[in-house]
């Protein structure tokens, strides 16, 4: 089965409850037995990769059941259903909706909350599914994940355009500036560089793996449109250079991708040779800060659950 989404797994969850004190961690095993899911399903994570997707959707589910009033917090990581749950159980829709909770007035407060200072998100809660808080069962984590996965992608392609509308000496600067920032070379300021158009046989910059040069990276750029891919080739080319100039490594980076012979060519000659495409190229640029700035950070915070940790 696979993962339900968290209004689905709401009524579960305080099925559990009914059964008396739980743990929420006991809960997500107990769920995960219960309702048949996969081993890989049960262990797939979130994005962040601190937490499975199952079990931040089963901790969701309590979190609304508690905001609502349907379970109750007895002590850390432990809770047990209230009367208004045993009604909702005995009388409320399966799968229990947003539009059920919001029957009762402290989730009406808990959404007035969530909702102030924020139009956009009041709108979206406006115009979602009453099934669930989103109409797809995404947890707010999720939803959060994937608006930022949705911004990144853009100013990937934002970013890819730039350099393809630059000179290519623009695009190799480029390059040596990024595997800087990536901690190739060191701390000083000679350890990368590019060679220039003549007498390069084939390699447009080079940079040192150590401060001291003992050891080099070679890197072949092409800065090609998006529908004009790197082949078979224009690997060997590179490997050509790399074996004039006795190089053990090479980079070959391109704003488009590579072509699946390319692929098999690299990984088949007898030579460490990574190539990167457009698509890795954008995410490095946006994770080293090469071409972009911070615009605005957002600080997830959850509850220290070892500060309340204190014996009675």
């Amino acid at each position: 089965m696979a993962v339900p989404s968290f209004h689905e797994l709401r009524r579960p969850v305080l099925e559990s409850a009914a059964q008396g004190e739980q743990s929420i961690s006991k809960v997500v095993d107990l769920l995960a037995d219960r309702l048949s899911i996969s081993h890989e399903d049960r262990n797939e994570l979130l994005p962040s990769g601190t937490q499975s997707r199952f079990s931040n959707r089963v901790h969701w589910a309590k979190s609304y059941l508690l905001q609502a009033g349907l379970v109750r917090a007895t002590r850390r990581g432990h809770f047990i259903i209230t009367e208004a749950g045993r009604d909702a159980l005995a009388n409320g829709p399966d799968p229990i909706t947003d539009d059920y909770l919001r029957t009762f007035e402290s989730f009406r407060e808990f959404e007035a909350r969530s909702k102030s200072g924020s139009k956009s998100t009041a709108g979206s809660r406006a115009s979602a599914d009453t099934t669930g808080s989103t109409g797809n069962g995404a947890t707010p984590d999720e939803e959060l994940t994937a608006a930022h996965k949705e911004i990144e992608a853009n100013l990937a392609n934002d970013l890819l355009d730039r350099v393809r509308e630059a000179s290519p000496d623009f695009f190799e600067s480029l390059l040596i500036r990024l595997l800087m920032a990536m901690g190739y070379g060191g701390a000083t300021g000679e350890v990368g560089r590019t060679l220039g158009r003549s007498g390069d046989r084939g390699v447009d910059g080079v940079i040192d793996q150590d401060p001291l040069g003992v050891d080099q990276i070679y890197i072949q750029a092409k800065r090609y449109a998006v529908d004009n891919q790197v082949g078979a080739g224009d690997v060997r080319d590179f490997f050509g250079a790399l074996n004039l100039k006795r190089a053990s490594k090479g980079i070959f980076v391109t704003t488009s991708r590579f072509t699946p012979e390319a692929q098999r060519t690299a990984a088949d000659l007898g030579m460490r040779i990574v190539l990167i495409d457009g698509q890795q190229l954008g995410k490095l640029l946006i994770r080293y800060n090469v071409g972009c700035i911070p615009r605005q950070t957002l600080e997830l915070k959850e509850i220290d659950e070892s500060f309340f940790d204190v014996d009675d």
